[in-house]
Protein backbone atom coordinates (compact mmCIF):
# COMPACT_ATOMS: atom_id res chain seq x y z
CA UNK A 1 0.00 0.00 0.00
CA UNK A 2 1.71 3.35 -0.97
CA UNK A 3 1.68 6.64 1.20
CA UNK A 4 -1.58 7.78 -0.24
CA UNK A 5 -3.90 4.93 -0.11
CA UNK A 6 -2.12 4.68 3.84
CA UNK A 7 -2.88 8.41 4.27
CA UNK A 8 -6.63 8.28 2.98
CA UNK A 9 -7.42 4.35 4.80
CA UNK A 10 -6.38 6.34 8.40
CA UNK A 11 -8.65 8.78 6.95
CA UNK A 12 -11.63 6.33 6.43
CA UNK A 13 -11.31 4.95 9.55
CA UNK A 14 -10.91 8.03 11.68
CA UNK A 15 -14.12 9.46 10.11
CA UNK A 16 -15.62 6.14 10.62
CA UNK A 17 -15.03 6.00 14.55
CA UNK A 18 -16.22 10.00 14.47
CA UNK A 19 -19.39 9.46 13.48
CA UNK A 20 -21.04 8.53 16.63
CA UNK A 21 -19.57 11.62 18.69
CA UNK A 22 -20.28 13.86 15.68
CA UNK A 23 -23.91 13.11 15.46
CA UNK A 24 -24.30 13.17 19.23
CA UNK A 25 -22.70 16.62 19.21
CA UNK A 26 -24.79 17.70 16.67
CA UNK A 27 -27.88 15.99 18.24
CA UNK A 28 -27.55 18.29 21.11
CA UNK A 29 -26.85 21.39 19.85
CA UNK A 30 -23.13 21.23 20.53
CA UNK A 31 -21.71 21.34 17.10
CA UNK A 32 -23.93 24.02 15.07
CA UNK A 33 -21.32 24.72 12.74
CA UNK A 34 -18.38 22.31 11.07
CA UNK A 35 -16.07 24.74 12.53
CA UNK A 36 -17.08 24.08 15.83
CA UNK A 37 -17.35 19.98 15.24
CA UNK A 38 -14.05 20.07 13.84
CA UNK A 39 -12.68 21.69 16.91
CA UNK A 40 -14.59 19.29 19.23
CA UNK A 41 -13.43 16.17 18.15
CA UNK A 42 -10.03 17.31 17.47
CA UNK A 43 -9.63 15.82 13.91
CA UNK A 44 -8.36 17.70 10.92
CA UNK A 45 -11.18 19.73 8.76
CA UNK A 46 -11.24 17.29 5.74
CA UNK A 47 -11.59 14.83 8.32
CA UNK A 48 -14.82 16.56 9.72
CA UNK A 49 -16.06 17.57 6.37
CA UNK A 50 -16.08 13.84 5.58
CA UNK A 51 -17.64 13.34 8.73
CA UNK A 52 -20.68 15.37 7.78
CA UNK A 53 -20.81 14.57 4.50
CA UNK A 54 -21.60 10.95 5.71
CA UNK A 55 -23.90 11.82 8.15
CA UNK A 56 -25.81 13.46 6.08
CA UNK A 57 -26.15 10.79 3.43
CA UNK A 58 -27.46 9.03 6.48
CA UNK A 59 -30.87 11.30 6.24
CA UNK A 60 -29.07 12.12 9.63
CA UNK A 61 -27.95 15.46 9.58
CA UNK A 62 -27.85 18.76 6.96
CA UNK A 63 -25.22 20.53 6.42
CA UNK A 64 -25.71 24.40 4.66
CA UNK A 65 -23.01 25.09 2.64
CA UNK A 66 -23.71 28.11 1.97
CA UNK A 67 -24.36 30.06 5.05
CA UNK A 68 -24.97 33.59 5.30
CA UNK A 69 -22.52 35.70 6.91
CA UNK A 70 -23.49 37.83 9.69
CA UNK A 71 -23.51 41.75 9.49
CA UNK A 72 -19.61 42.77 9.99
CA UNK A 73 -18.35 39.58 10.21
CA UNK A 74 -15.15 38.74 8.34
CA UNK A 75 -13.76 35.75 6.55
CA UNK A 76 -16.10 32.79 4.58
CA UNK A 77 -18.51 31.67 7.27
CA UNK A 78 -18.40 27.95 7.97
CA UNK A 79 -21.02 25.33 7.22
CA UNK A 80 -23.97 25.17 9.45
CA UNK A 81 -24.97 21.79 10.98
CA UNK A 82 -28.61 21.05 11.95
CA UNK A 83 -30.13 17.34 12.34
CA UNK A 84 -32.42 16.60 9.30
CA UNK A 85 -36.24 17.22 9.72
CA UNK A 86 -37.14 15.08 7.46
CA UNK A 87 -35.08 11.52 8.95
CA UNK A 88 -35.59 9.06 10.93
CA UNK A 89 -37.45 8.74 14.09
CA UNK A 90 -38.02 6.91 17.40
CA UNK A 91 -41.35 5.89 18.57
CA UNK A 92 -41.66 7.07 22.59
CA UNK A 93 -44.05 5.82 24.76
CA UNK A 94 -44.99 6.89 28.39
CA UNK A 95 -47.89 5.34 30.59
CA UNK A 96 -49.30 7.11 33.34
CA UNK A 97 -52.07 6.93 35.78
CA UNK A 98 -54.64 8.58 33.59
CA UNK A 99 -53.35 7.40 30.15
CA UNK A 100 -51.11 6.83 27.87
CA UNK A 101 -49.19 9.31 25.04
CA UNK A 102 -47.39 7.82 21.88
CA UNK A 103 -45.06 10.02 20.00
CA UNK A 104 -42.52 9.98 16.88
CA UNK A 105 -39.51 11.96 18.17
CA UNK A 106 -36.07 13.04 15.22
CA UNK A 107 -33.18 13.74 16.68
CA UNK A 108 -32.53 17.10 18.37
CA UNK A 109 -35.71 15.85 20.66
CA UNK A 110 -37.63 17.01 18.03
CA UNK A 111 -41.44 16.20 18.46
CA UNK A 112 -42.85 15.04 15.15
CA UNK A 113 -46.40 13.75 16.08
CA UNK A 114 -48.03 12.90 18.94
CA UNK A 115 -51.38 11.20 20.55
CA UNK A 116 -53.08 10.97 23.69
CA UNK A 117 -54.21 7.91 24.75
CA UNK A 118 -57.42 8.38 27.20
CA UNK A 119 -57.90 4.29 28.06
CA UNK A 120 -58.06 3.64 31.84
CA UNK A 121 -54.95 1.75 32.52
CA UNK A 122 -56.05 -1.64 33.78
CA UNK A 123 -54.21 -4.00 36.00
CA UNK A 124 -52.66 -6.07 32.70
CA UNK A 125 -49.93 -4.49 31.61
CA UNK A 126 -49.95 -6.33 28.08
CA UNK A 127 -53.47 -4.41 27.52
CA UNK A 128 -52.38 -0.96 28.08
CA UNK A 129 -48.60 -1.69 26.19
CA UNK A 130 -50.84 -3.23 23.09
CA UNK A 131 -53.08 0.03 22.65
CA UNK A 132 -49.87 1.97 23.37
CA UNK A 133 -48.20 0.21 20.35
CA UNK A 134 -51.02 0.36 18.30
CA UNK A 135 -51.38 4.06 18.58
CA UNK A 136 -47.81 4.47 17.62
CA UNK A 137 -47.56 1.91 15.04
CA UNK A 138 -50.69 4.16 13.79
CA UNK A 139 -48.82 7.49 13.79
CA UNK A 140 -45.59 5.80 11.73
CA UNK A 141 -47.86 4.74 9.17
CA UNK A 142 -49.34 8.29 8.68
CA UNK A 143 -45.91 9.52 9.26
CA UNK A 144 -44.15 6.83 6.03
CA UNK A 145 -40.69 7.72 8.53
CA UNK A 146 -38.16 5.16 8.69
CA UNK A 147 -37.73 3.88 12.70
CA UNK A 148 -34.92 3.39 14.60
CA UNK A 149 -36.31 2.20 17.52
CA UNK A 150 -38.94 2.40 20.43
CA UNK A 151 -38.98 3.63 23.74
CA UNK A 152 -41.27 3.43 26.74
CA UNK A 153 -41.30 5.58 29.78
CA UNK A 154 -43.56 3.65 33.31
CA UNK A 155 -43.96 5.38 36.68
CA UNK A 156 -42.37 2.77 38.35
CA UNK A 157 -38.50 2.00 38.88
CA UNK A 158 -37.38 -0.44 36.44
CA UNK A 159 -34.70 -3.42 37.31
CA UNK A 160 -31.97 -4.16 35.41
CA UNK A 161 -31.43 -6.17 33.59
CA UNK A 162 -34.45 -8.07 33.68
CA UNK A 163 -36.66 -5.18 32.63
CA UNK A 164 -39.12 -5.26 35.51
CA UNK A 165 -41.79 -2.54 37.17
CA UNK A 166 -41.29 -3.43 40.60
CA UNK A 167 -43.13 -0.91 42.45
CA UNK A 168 -45.91 0.38 39.62
CA UNK A 169 -47.73 1.69 42.77
CA UNK A 170 -50.42 4.11 40.96
CA UNK A 171 -50.75 1.37 37.84
CA UNK A 172 -52.15 -1.23 40.00
CA UNK A 173 -49.64 -3.59 37.80
CA UNK A 174 -48.47 -6.40 39.45
CA UNK A 175 -45.21 -5.60 41.35
CA UNK A 176 -42.37 -7.86 39.13
CA UNK A 177 -44.08 -7.28 35.42
CA UNK A 178 -41.88 -7.75 33.13
CA UNK A 179 -42.71 -4.77 30.77
CA UNK A 180 -39.85 -3.96 28.54
CA UNK A 181 -40.68 -7.68 27.71
CA UNK A 182 -44.74 -7.44 26.89
CA UNK A 183 -43.20 -4.22 25.05
CA UNK A 184 -40.73 -5.30 23.07
CA UNK A 185 -43.20 -8.41 22.06
CA UNK A 186 -45.63 -5.56 20.98
CA UNK A 187 -43.32 -3.57 19.37
CA UNK A 188 -42.22 -6.46 16.74
CA UNK A 189 -45.67 -8.14 16.55
CA UNK A 190 -46.43 -4.73 15.28
CA UNK A 191 -43.63 -4.89 12.22
CA UNK A 192 -41.59 -1.98 14.04
CA UNK A 193 -38.14 -2.11 13.56
CA UNK A 194 -35.38 -1.27 15.66
CA UNK A 195 -34.69 -2.40 19.30
CA UNK A 196 -37.38 -1.59 22.20
CA UNK A 197 -36.57 -0.34 25.73
CA UNK A 198 -38.31 0.52 28.71
CA UNK A 199 -37.01 2.94 31.84
CA UNK A 200 -38.42 4.87 34.41
CA UNK A 201 -40.44 7.69 33.47
CA UNK A 202 -38.53 10.52 35.62
CA UNK A 203 -34.96 9.29 34.84
CA UNK A 204 -36.02 9.97 31.16
CA UNK A 205 -37.40 12.98 31.83
CA UNK A 206 -33.72 13.77 33.51
CA UNK A 207 -31.84 12.32 30.71
CA UNK A 208 -34.02 14.49 28.14
CA UNK A 209 -33.48 17.66 29.99
CA UNK A 210 -30.14 16.82 30.20
CA UNK A 211 -29.55 16.99 26.66
CA UNK A 212 -32.12 19.55 25.14
CA UNK A 213 -33.16 21.11 28.47
CA UNK A 214 -32.60 22.70 31.62
CA UNK A 215 -29.95 20.60 32.31
CA UNK A 216 -27.47 21.20 29.34
CA UNK A 217 -24.20 21.99 31.02
CA UNK A 218 -24.56 20.52 34.21
CA UNK A 219 -22.16 17.90 35.87
CA UNK A 220 -24.45 16.30 38.29
CA UNK A 221 -27.59 16.95 37.99
CA UNK A 222 -30.57 16.60 40.33
CA UNK A 223 -34.06 16.27 38.70
CA UNK A 224 -37.27 15.55 41.19
CA UNK A 225 -40.83 15.89 39.54
CA UNK A 226 -44.38 14.92 40.34
CA UNK A 227 -47.03 13.76 37.37
CA UNK A 228 -50.13 12.61 37.53
CA UNK A 229 -49.57 10.87 40.63
CA UNK A 230 -46.23 10.54 43.06
CA UNK A 231 -43.12 11.67 43.07
CA UNK A 232 -39.93 10.37 41.30
CA UNK A 233 -36.42 11.39 41.10
CA UNK A 234 -33.12 11.00 38.77
CA UNK A 235 -29.50 11.80 39.15
CA UNK A 236 -26.94 12.50 36.12
CA UNK A 237 -23.47 12.09 37.24
CA UNK A 238 -21.04 13.32 34.55
CA UNK A 239 -23.29 13.43 31.59
CA UNK A 240 -24.56 9.42 32.94
CA UNK A 241 -27.83 8.88 34.06
CA UNK A 242 -27.16 6.92 37.46
CA UNK A 243 -29.42 4.00 37.62
CA UNK A 244 -27.67 1.81 40.64
CA UNK A 245 -26.49 -1.10 40.60
CA UNK A 246 -29.68 -2.76 39.51
CA UNK A 247 -31.53 0.41 38.22
CA UNK A 248 -33.13 1.06 41.58
CA UNK A 249 -31.25 4.33 42.55
CA UNK A 250 -33.34 8.01 43.55
CA UNK A 251 -36.16 6.30 44.81
CA UNK A 252 -36.87 10.10 46.13
CA UNK A 253 -40.54 9.87 46.54
CA UNK A 254 -40.17 7.51 49.74
CA UNK A 255 -38.50 10.22 51.49
CA UNK A 256 -40.03 10.92 54.73
CA UNK A 257 -40.61 14.84 54.90
CA UNK A 258 -43.55 14.85 57.53
CA UNK A 259 -43.66 11.84 60.06
CA UNK A 260 -46.80 12.41 61.31
CA UNK A 261 -48.38 12.81 57.57
CA UNK A 262 -50.26 11.06 55.05
CA UNK A 263 -50.12 7.59 54.71
CA UNK A 264 -48.06 5.95 51.76
CA UNK A 265 -48.84 3.11 49.50
CA UNK A 266 -45.39 1.83 50.24
CA UNK A 267 -46.33 2.03 54.02
CA UNK A 268 -44.65 4.69 55.28
CA UNK A 269 -46.24 7.76 56.39
CA UNK A 270 -45.59 11.33 55.29
CA UNK A 271 -43.32 10.85 52.07
CA UNK A 272 -42.33 13.13 49.13
CA UNK A 273 -44.96 10.71 47.72
CA UNK A 274 -48.09 11.33 48.90
CA UNK A 275 -47.05 15.24 50.68
CA UNK A 276 -46.09 16.97 47.44
CA UNK A 277 -47.88 15.49 44.79
CA UNK A 278 -51.13 16.89 42.72
CA UNK A 279 -53.70 14.83 44.81
CA UNK A 280 -52.25 15.98 48.23
CA UNK A 281 -52.13 19.64 46.61
CA UNK A 282 -55.84 19.53 46.11
CA UNK A 283 -56.11 18.04 49.41
CA UNK A 284 -54.56 20.87 51.30
CA UNK A 285 -55.90 23.63 48.77
CA UNK A 286 -59.72 22.06 50.16
CA UNK A 287 -60.68 21.02 46.87
CA UNK A 288 -62.38 17.90 45.81
CA UNK A 289 -60.43 15.89 42.92
CA UNK A 290 -62.79 15.63 39.93
CA UNK A 291 -62.89 12.47 37.54
CA UNK A 292 -62.70 15.02 33.92
CA UNK A 293 -59.13 15.56 34.15
CA UNK A 294 -56.12 14.08 35.04
CA UNK A 295 -55.62 15.46 39.27
CA UNK A 296 -51.72 17.00 37.49
CA UNK A 297 -54.10 19.07 35.12
CA UNK A 298 -57.10 19.90 37.83
CA UNK A 299 -53.80 21.21 40.48
CA UNK A 300 -52.32 23.37 37.38
CA UNK A 301 -56.14 24.67 36.70
CA UNK A 302 -56.14 26.27 40.06
CA UNK A 303 -52.76 27.53 40.79
CA UNK A 304 -53.61 29.39 37.03
CA UNK A 305 -57.53 30.19 37.99
CA UNK A 306 -56.94 31.17 41.56
CA UNK A 307 -53.45 31.87 42.78
CA UNK A 308 -54.51 34.65 45.39
CA UNK A 309 -57.20 32.02 47.03
CA UNK A 310 -56.49 31.49 50.84
CA UNK A 311 -56.69 27.86 50.34
CA UNK A 312 -54.58 27.62 47.25
CA UNK A 313 -51.63 30.26 48.88
CA UNK A 314 -52.06 28.05 51.87
CA UNK A 315 -51.49 24.61 49.51
CA UNK A 316 -48.17 26.26 47.70
CA UNK A 317 -46.72 27.23 51.05
CA UNK A 318 -47.27 23.59 52.67
CA UNK A 319 -45.80 21.95 49.53
CA UNK A 320 -43.15 24.01 49.31
CA UNK A 321 -41.63 23.67 52.77
CA UNK A 322 -42.51 19.90 52.35
CA UNK A 323 -40.51 19.66 49.02
CA UNK A 324 -37.63 21.99 50.12
CA UNK A 325 -36.85 19.73 53.02
CA UNK A 326 -36.68 17.10 50.62
CA UNK A 327 -34.32 18.57 48.39
CA UNK A 328 -32.32 19.71 51.12
CA UNK A 329 -31.90 16.17 52.35
CA UNK A 330 -30.91 15.39 48.70
CA UNK A 331 -28.37 17.97 48.39
CA UNK A 332 -26.64 17.04 51.40
CA UNK A 333 -26.10 13.46 50.24
CA UNK A 334 -25.74 14.11 46.56
CA UNK A 335 -24.09 17.51 46.18
CA UNK A 336 -25.46 17.95 43.17
CA UNK A 337 -24.43 21.35 40.84
CA UNK A 338 -28.15 21.90 39.32
CA UNK A 339 -31.81 20.66 40.44
CA UNK A 340 -34.22 21.01 37.97
CA UNK A 341 -37.85 20.64 38.70
CA UNK A 342 -40.68 18.93 36.75
CA UNK A 343 -44.67 18.59 37.10
CA UNK A 344 -46.53 19.92 39.23
CA UNK A 345 -42.86 20.71 41.50
CA UNK A 346 -42.21 23.16 38.56
CA UNK A 347 -45.04 25.17 39.06
CA UNK A 348 -44.80 24.93 42.78
CA UNK A 349 -41.29 26.95 42.17
CA UNK A 350 -42.66 29.16 39.61
CA UNK A 351 -45.04 30.58 42.27
CA UNK A 352 -42.57 31.45 44.86
CA UNK A 353 -39.40 30.65 43.71
CA UNK A 354 -37.33 32.72 46.73
CA UNK A 355 -39.18 30.27 49.33
CA UNK A 356 -38.26 27.38 48.18
CA UNK A 357 -34.87 28.57 47.50
CA UNK A 358 -34.60 29.47 51.26
CA UNK A 359 -35.97 26.40 52.12
CA UNK A 360 -33.36 24.14 50.98
CA UNK A 361 -30.57 26.71 51.42
CA UNK A 362 -31.55 26.75 55.60
CA UNK A 363 -31.78 23.37 55.70
CA UNK A 364 -29.26 22.32 53.68
CA UNK A 365 -25.24 22.59 54.55
CA UNK A 366 -23.46 23.27 51.06
CA UNK A 367 -26.56 25.72 50.28
CA UNK A 368 -25.72 28.19 53.33
CA UNK A 369 -22.52 28.08 51.44
CA UNK A 370 -23.56 29.78 47.79
CA UNK A 371 -26.78 27.46 46.89
CA UNK A 372 -27.78 25.14 44.63
CA UNK A 373 -29.40 26.64 40.97
CA UNK A 374 -32.86 25.54 41.08
CA UNK A 375 -34.54 25.41 37.91
CA UNK A 376 -37.98 24.79 36.22
CA UNK A 377 -37.89 21.79 33.38
CA UNK A 378 -38.23 23.24 30.20
CA UNK A 379 -39.04 20.53 27.78
CA UNK A 380 -42.65 19.50 27.02
CA UNK A 381 -42.83 15.75 27.16
CA UNK A 382 -39.83 15.26 28.20
CA UNK A 383 -40.40 11.66 29.12
CA UNK A 384 -41.06 10.85 26.10
CA UNK A 385 -37.94 12.81 24.51
CA UNK A 386 -36.03 10.76 27.18
CA UNK A 387 -38.07 7.57 25.74
CA UNK A 388 -36.66 8.18 22.63
CA UNK A 389 -33.31 8.82 23.52
CA UNK A 390 -33.12 5.25 24.50
CA UNK A 391 -33.83 4.44 21.04
CA UNK A 392 -31.73 7.21 19.25
CA UNK A 393 -28.38 5.92 21.60
CA UNK A 394 -27.48 2.97 19.44
CA UNK A 395 -27.74 5.11 16.30
CA UNK A 396 -25.56 7.71 18.55
CA UNK A 397 -22.83 5.13 19.37
CA UNK A 398 -22.78 3.68 15.69
CA UNK A 399 -24.41 5.15 12.77
CA UNK A 400 -23.35 3.01 9.82
CA UNK A 401 -24.06 -0.45 12.10
CA UNK A 402 -27.36 0.34 13.61
CA UNK A 403 -28.49 2.15 10.25
CA UNK A 404 -27.14 -0.53 8.14
CA UNK A 405 -30.65 -1.73 6.71
CA UNK A 406 -32.54 1.43 6.39
CA UNK A 407 -33.82 2.37 3.38
CA UNK A 408 -31.06 4.81 1.57
CA UNK A 409 -32.99 8.03 -0.14
CA UNK A 410 -32.49 7.64 -4.35
CA UNK A 411 -29.20 9.12 -5.46
CA UNK A 412 -27.80 9.44 -2.32
CA UNK A 413 -24.39 8.68 -2.12
CA UNK A 414 -24.94 6.06 0.79
CA UNK A 415 -27.18 3.61 -1.53
CA UNK A 416 -24.36 2.46 -2.85
CA UNK A 417 -22.90 0.99 0.35
CA UNK A 418 -21.78 3.37 3.25
CA UNK A 419 -19.01 4.52 3.77
CA UNK A 420 -16.73 7.55 4.64
CA UNK A 421 -15.78 9.77 1.82
CA UNK A 422 -12.99 11.75 1.32
CA UNK A 423 -13.94 15.21 1.21
CA UNK A 424 -11.58 18.67 1.84
CA UNK A 425 -12.79 21.70 3.65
Amino acid sequence: MNGKATTTRTRLDRGRSALGPALELVHTGRAPTRAVLTAELGVTRATAGAVAAELEALGLIRVDSNPGAAAGSQGRPSHRLAVDEKGPVALAAQVHADGFRAALIGLGGTLVATVPGSVTVSADPAQVLGAVVDAGAALLRESGRHCVGAGLAVPSAVAEPEGTALNPLHLAWPAGAPVREIFAERIRAAGIEGPAFTANDVNLAALAEHRHGAGRGARDLLCVATGHRGVGGALVLDGRLHTGSSGLALEVGHLTVNPEGRPCHCGGRGCLDVETDPLAFLTVAGRAPGPEVSLLQQARDLLRTAPDDPGVRAAVEELIDRLGLGLAGLVNILNPDRIILGGLHRELLDADPERLRAVVADRSLWGRSGGVPILPCTLDHNSLVGAAELAWQPVLDDPLTALAGAPARPGDPAENGVGVRGADG
